[in-house]
Parts: C-alpha cells; sequence; structure tokens
C-alpha cells in the first residue's frame, strides 16, 4: 500500500477543522470541504472562515502560521473530484447515518484504489455505516474517533469491521501515531466505544449523586478530582468546558443503543436543572455560564457557581478537604459524611461499570485505562485506580452501595490485583485470570519502566542521573513543576563527570508535564529578603559554570523537552548540542517579566543562534535586535514549530511528534552525535556598543510612550541592552563568552536588588501571574 501524503477532511466545523489543523501541524498536505453556503459568492466560505477563525482561537489548533498554509479550502460540489488525490479521507459530519451513507457513496465512486476512509463518529456503530456499501469500500473503511481539541487530545480510539483491511488499519495507525502524535486505543464497535461510553456514565452519575446527597457543585468537583488523580474541574467543570447542550444528544444516542440490561439506563435521569440551563442559553463556558460563572460588577469580576436545589447563582466557595483525604482515595472513601458517601456512591458504580466493558468495549483493562487516562486526563486508569483501593477496600465500596461485582473483579480480588511487576515487566491481568506483559509499541521507550527496575546512577533531592542503555544516560529533574534549584545544579556539574567516565552520551529528560518552568524563585526571594546577596551571586555563578560544562561536555547532550521550557529551563535546552522537542514545546527567556534578565548565558546563546542564522541580514544589530524584542517582552512559542522560528531549535533540531517516542528519539540522536564528537569552538561576539544601546532604548522609549511599558519595564530594558550591545568596551574589541556572562551577572545582581524586581517576584510567587509596576 501506499503511504500516506495527503488527507482530506470532509466537514470544517469545529471537529473536523481542528483535525485537518493536527494535520497541517505534522506538515502534511490537506484538503477541507463542506458545503456550499446557501448565500454569498464565496462558494468555499465556510472551510475559509474554518481557517480563518483557527488563526484566532485561544488554545490554538495551529501550531504556526505556516500550518495553515497547508490547509486548501475547497467544497463539496466543486472540489469533490480531488479526493481521488488522497490517501486518507477523514469524514466529519453531523451525526446522522443518512447523511453519512450518502457520502460515503459519492466518495466510493472517486476514491483511489486503496485508499483509508474513515468516520470521526463518536456514536454510530461501524456496521450500519457500511451497511448497504460496497465490499471495496468496506474493506478500506474504518472509524477514528479523535478526541477535541485534536491537538491536545492525544487519545485515539480505532475500530475496525469484520471487512476492514488489517494492513490499511495499520498503516492508518501508524501516521496517526508517528505523524499526528496520537496514542492509538483499538476499540470493540460497542455504542460510545471506551473513553466516552464509561466517561459519560461517570458524569451522569457525578450529577445525580450530588443533587440526591445534597453537595454544592465545589464539593462534588473537589471530591472527584485530585483524590482520584482526576483534573480540578471534577464532573460539573467537566460538563461547563463540553457544554451542558451535547449532553441530552450524547445521552439519547446512548440509550438507543445500548441493551436494557445496561446499568447506564438507571443513571440516564432526567435533569430538570439541566433542561432549564440548556433553554436560558447557561450551555457552560461557550455559553452565558454553566454550573460556574464569571459575572461582572463593575471592573470586578465574580465568580459563582448555581445552587443546585435552587437553581441561582452565588458567590463561590472553595470547599476544603482534609489533606489525608485528599491525598489518599481510601481515606476519602471511608469517611462517614456526605463527601465520603459521595465518592462511594460515584466510584462504586463508575469502577464497577468499567469492569463490565471487559470484553465488550475492549479486549483487556489496558486499553481502558489508557482511554481515559488520554481521554479525560485521568492521571490513573480505572482498574489502576482499584489498585490503589485494593481488594478489601472495593470489596467494602461495593457493599456499601449495594452493587453487583462483575466477575472480573472478583478475579481481580483473587489475583491480588490487575498490574504487577514481574522481574522488569510490568503484566496486567487478563479477562483469562492470566498475567500478560503490558507491551509498548515498537520505538517506544519510557523513563518510567526503567525506573521501575533500576536504579539511579546518582541522584539528590533535586535530580536523578539513570542509565538508558547503549551508553547514553538521562539526566531527570523532580523538583515540583521542575523548577531549576542548587540541587539540580549541583547533579549537572556531577553528571558531567559521570558521563565523561562511564557513558557516550547524555540526554535531559522527563516525563512530567513540564520540562522546567526556569529558576526557583521561591529560593530567590528569601535570600533577597535576608539581603543574602553573595549567595544570590554564587548561584548565578554556579549556574553559568554548569551551562558552560554541558556546553563543553566531551560528550554530546541532547535536551528533550516537553511542556514548558522557560528562563533557566529555556537556557539548558540552548546549550545542549541538539534538541529534540516535543511539538508541545513552550519555550522562552521570560526573566524579564519578573524583573530579571536571564543570568545563565541564555541571552549571550540566543545572540549566537540568531548571528549565524541565515534567516537575518549581517551585522551586528540585526540579531541585537532580535533578541532585545524576543526576551525584553518575555515572549515564549506557542509550540515546538514557532520555538523553531523564533531561533531557540535550530534547522537540525527535531521535532517529535508523539510524546511517547521523545526519550527514543533523542536517544537515537545522542548515539548519531556520539560517534565522531567534538565540543563546540567557543563564540566570540561583536556588539554594536553604546551606540546600539541607545536604538534599542529608543525603540524602547516608543513602547513605553504608547504606555505598553511601564517604567520598571524600562529599567530592565536597559540593563538587557546593556547586555547586548558589549557594556561600555570598544564596539570593535570583539567580546569573549566570559566577558558576556559577565555583563549577565553584573545586570543580574543591580536588577536583584531593586524594590519593584522584589515586588514582581513575590506577586508571581503569590499569583503565578505578571505584575505590571
Amino acid at each position: 500500500m501506499e503511504a500516506i501524503r495527503k488527507l482530506a477532511v470532509i466537514g470544517a466545523g469545529v471537529m473536523g477543522a481542528g483535525i485537518a489543523a493536527q494535520i497541517a501541524n505534522a506538515g502534511f498536505p490537506v484538503l477541507l470541504l463542506d458545503i456550499v453556503p446557501k448565500d454569498g459568492e464565496d462558494r468555499n466560505a465556510i472551510a475559509k472562515n474554518a481557517i480563518a477563525r483557527m488563526m484566532k482561537t485561544e488554545p490554538a489548533p495551529l501550531m504556526s502560521a505556516a500550518a495553515a498554509r497547508l490547509i486548501t479550502p475547497g467544497n463539496t460540489e466543486d472540489d469533490f473530484d480531488k479526493l481521488a488525490e488522497c490517501d486518507w479521507i477523514i469524514e466529519a459530519v453531523i451525526e446522522s447515518l443518512e447523511i453519512k451513507q450518502a457520502l460515503y457513496r459519492r466518495i466510493d465512486v472517486v476514491r483511489k484504489a486503496g485508499a483509508a476512509i474513515s468516520s470521526n463518529t463518536s456514536t454510530i456503530p461501524l456496521a450500519a455505516l457500511v451497511a448497504g456499501m460496497s465490499e471495496g469500500f468496506a474493506a478500506n473503511f474504518l472509524i477514528t474517533h479523535f478526541f477535541n481539541p485534536p491537538r491536545y487530545m492525544r487519545l485515539l480510539e480505532l475500530v475496525t469491521g469484520a471487512a476492514t483491511t488489517p494492513a490499511l488499519a495499520e498503516r492508518v495507525a501508524v501516521f496517526a501515531d508517528h505523524a499526528l502524535g496520537k496514542t492509538i486505543v483499538p476499540c470493540k464497535d460497542s455504542p460510545g466505544f471506551i473513553a466516552n461510553r464509561l466517561g459519560v456514565y461517570w458524569m451522569q452519575v457525578g450529577v445525580l449523586a450530588a443533587i440526591d446527597l445534597g453537595l454544592t457543585v465545589e464539593e462534588a468537583d473537589a471530591v472527584m478530582g485530585r483524590p482520584f488523580g482526576i483534573p480540578k474541574t471534577g464532573i460539573f467543570g467537566l460538563i461547563d468546558l463540553v457544554g451542558l447542550d451535547l449532553m441530552p444528544h450524547v445521552n439519547a444516542s446512548l440509550a438507543e443503543a445500548l441493551p436494557a440490561s445496561d446499568p447506564f439506563h438507571a443513571a440516564n435521569r432526567d435533569v430538570p436543572l439541566i433542561r432549564k440551563m440548556i433553554a436560558e442559553g447557561f450551555t457552560g463556558r461557550k455559553g452565558k455560564g454553566g454550573f460556574y460563572r464569571l459575572r461582572r460588577d463593575g471592573s470586578k469580576r465574580i465568580k459563582e457557581a448555581i445552587d443546585l436545589a435552587s437553581g441561582d447563582y452565588r458567590a463561590e466557595r472553595t470547599p476544603t478537604l482534609p489533606e489525608d483525604a485528599a491525598r489518599d482515595p481510601k481515606k476519602l472513601l471511608t469517611r462517614n459524611d456526605k463527601l465520603g458517601a459521595y465518592a462511594r456512591r460515584v466510584m462504586a458504580h463508575t469502577l464497577a461499570y468499567a469492569a463490565r466493558l471487559v470484553p465488550e468495549a475492549a479486549d483487556d483493562v489496558t486499553a481502558i485505562d489508557e482511554a481515559m487516562r488520554l481521554g479525560y486526563n485521568w492521571k490513573f486508569g480505572p482498574f489502576e485506580l482499584i489498585d490503589r483501593i485494593g481488594a478489601a477496600g472495593m470489596r467494602a465500596l461495593l457493599a456499601a452501595e449495594n452493587v453487583e461485582a462483575p466477575m472480573l473483579l472478583a478475579t481481580a480480588a483473587e489475583a491480588s490485583g490487575f498490574y504487577r511487576l514481574h522481574g522488569a515487566r510490568t503484566q496486567f491481568l487478563g479477562g483469562d485470570g492470566v498475567y500478560h506483559d503490558v507491551l509498548r509499541p515498537a520505538g517506544i521507550v519510557l523513563l518510567d519502566d526503567i525506573k521501575r527496575v533500576a536504579k539511579p546512577v546518582s541522584k539528590n533531592a533535586s535530580a536523578s542521573l539513570w542509565d538508558i542503555g547503549d551508553g547514553v544516560a538521562c539526566l531527570e529533574f523532580t523538583t515540583k513543576m521542575n523548577a531549576l534549584d542548587p540541587g539540580i545544579v549541583d547533579l549537572i556539574a556531577r553528571s558531567v563527570a559521570l558521563v565523561a567516565e562511564k557513558f557516550k552520551a547524555l540526554v535531559i529528560y522527563n516525563e512530567s508535564g513540564n520540562f522546567s518552568v526556569g529558576a526557583n524563585l521561591g529560593l530567590a526571594a528569601f535570600a533577597a529578603n535576608i539581603a543574602a546577596w553573595g549567595e544570590i551571586e554564587k548561584t548565578l555563578a554556579a549556574g553559568q559554570k554548569a551551562m558552560l560544562a554541558l556546553k563543553y561536555a566531551p560528550f554530546p547532550v541532547v535536551a528533550a523537552p516537553a511542556g514548558m521550557a522557560l528562563g533557566g529551563g529555556c537556557e539548558i535546552l540552548l546549550h545542549a548540542d541538539a534538541i529534540v522537542a516535543h511539538a508541545e514545546t513552550y519555550a522562552g527567556l521570560v526573566e524579564c517579566g519578573v524583573g530579571l534578565v536571564p543570568g545563565w548565558g541564555g541571552t549571550k546563546e540566543m545572540l549566537a543562534r540568531l548571528a549565524a542564522s541565515p534567516a537575518l541580514p549581517k551585522g551586528p544589530m540585526p540579531a541585537v535586535a532580535q533578541v532585545f524584542e524576543m526576551v525584553s517582552t518575555a515572549r515564549v512559542s506557542k509550540s515546538a514549530q514557532e520555538a523553531r522560528e523564533m531561533g531557540i531549535l535550530r534547522r537540525g533540531d527535531e521535532i517529535v511528534m508523539n510524546r511517547e517516542r521523545l526519550l527514543a528519539s533523542a536517544k537515537a540522536r545522542a548515539l548519531a552525535l556520539a560517534a565522531d564528537y567534538r565540543p563546540p569552538e567557543p563564540p566570540v561576539f561583536v556588539l554594536p556598543g553604546p551606540s546600539g544601546k541607545l536604538a534599542l532604548m529608543m525603540a524602547a522609549g516608543g513602547v513605553h510612550r504608547q504606555g505598553l511599558a511601564t517604567a520598571h519595564d524600562l529599567v530592565v530594558a536597559e540593563a538587557l541592552a546593556e547586555i547586548l550591545s558589549g557594556g561600555t568596551a570598544d564596539p570593535l574589541a570583539p567580546r569573549d563568552e566570559e566577558a558576556m556572562l559577565a555583563l549577565e551577572r553584573d545586570a543580574f545582581m543591580r536588577l536583584v536588588r531593586t524594590e519593584p524586581t522584589l515586588a514582581r517576584i513575590a506577586h508571581t510567587l503569590e499569583t503565578g501571574k505578571p505584575l505590571r509596576n
């Protein structure tokens, strides 16, 4: 079969357009078709408007402006024959079997042999979709259920039929994995597939239980949040996010498709409050509000929540769970109050229902756990939660709620859990009562798997160094948000010596949500408050030394970021020999936002990169001006592709779409570099001197006069301009790396002593937001 090179999406609604955007994000051309509008001269207006809307949407469906240019808008009358050029055609029209099949009959006429056709349906069985279609169409058809928004949600539920060609399904799955960054979860052709089947049931049970037990929406969401590893939106916040108006449609679809014996029917009770809210436009975040809303009172924004009994809004009240209950689900489930009763009611029914779905919706428990982790952002899948509660706790839970235990739960209780570590392998309990190895797809290496069976080469409270095989070590940060502290700086220095002695290369990587949010501001604030200026300067110098040790190590260093790589985290990227970045990497030197400048070599490294860029004119000012604008505004990339456009990633650096393939790709790059490695030559800087600084400050002054910069912004900008212009030295005299680092240290230490900078740091620590002072 031919490789997938060109794709089409039919249906330019939010979902279809989002799928087209992710295809374009991956660098592939995609045809986006919709119907011809009844009014207007532009027959492609619906698809064009969808693309234009995505350029303005936040969070952005598109990773860069360049990606938008890979989407070709069209319509299903004039451009239908162009589907013959496509290797994969994705249908994302309304959930109507009649409309879908009419479209399929047209596609069957024009499609090229071997082209894959899939539906993004979440409610209609595959068997119904292909009923009456040609054998050739059925052989090339499958369901690919993307989750919204397609750029950010990693789950792709894949459903094949009896007639689907296995090689075609494998080709689609491999493309969706490698190119689109999706984790593929095979599903049975059953109603709602996996994630929505269980997730909708969980939400429905949660809403009814909160009403029956007299909880507030805030209490319900606090219980169905952190204690169970569920996002803080809980149930009511999640419904607001997806839209209350979707609930009746999804519930009706499941009610029609599921047999009368299914427990969903008992939970599918009419809720008059929800009907009233939808009728009045309170459909969640996309409407006038939902279970939560923001009300404006003059310049104030007041957070409110709805009273489930009266239907009236009142000021939001944040409940506080006892710390033990917030951390341990077993403690919460045994509480003798309404919060414990709510936890028992919802989780007893939800976990028992999950057990019913094997093998009806999925072959094994791993597929259900994966679907809920990725589709609903649960930290633990339902069977992982059952193991955390324990067999005895689960029996007590089901008995308390008078819920019948499915056979699978009894089997797990006898076998002591759904998961176990057997030698070097994680195993899961199958429906046959036997443990089977959890298998990763080829090319996926996870640090968590290595950590289960290995001991670190070196570690402290802030970081660990791991042997990941083939002569490659991995440095992992382990602080909160991976904020950089003296422990990390110390282990960087020790790791350079250890890797030089025992390994070929080093990868800097972790599997938490963010690579690093930068230096630990709390430590800096504490030192400043006791006027420990010498300690701050010592930490600054140690960080600079550690960065240089990485840069000039006798082995290659590859940084593998995902999520935020800010401030010092970005400086680590800039000092690595190569970057292999997950597509969702948000990098930038953000120190000016807290009244400081990059202090660990970030300014000089950014300057060196842009000075060498063929995209900029030669001479001292173009690179200086671009770095000044980027750093003074604390600009952060919205994707790895944008980080490349900013110059943080270089041309040879890689972008990996699938998060789970990041470590393996970084390791491969490190080994390739190790084959004939030599450390880089130290850079030499030719800078514009005082006249260049004057030009930069004239530009900053203009921004200040427009009201877009504060007085202290100008102070910070001047310190940055001092570094970038090379200080007061002769502009014709080259500056070496040490001179640039000295300028960074001097500027940093001047700023950290100012009251406005200290106020910015304190405000950021307290609120997580910048202070404009």
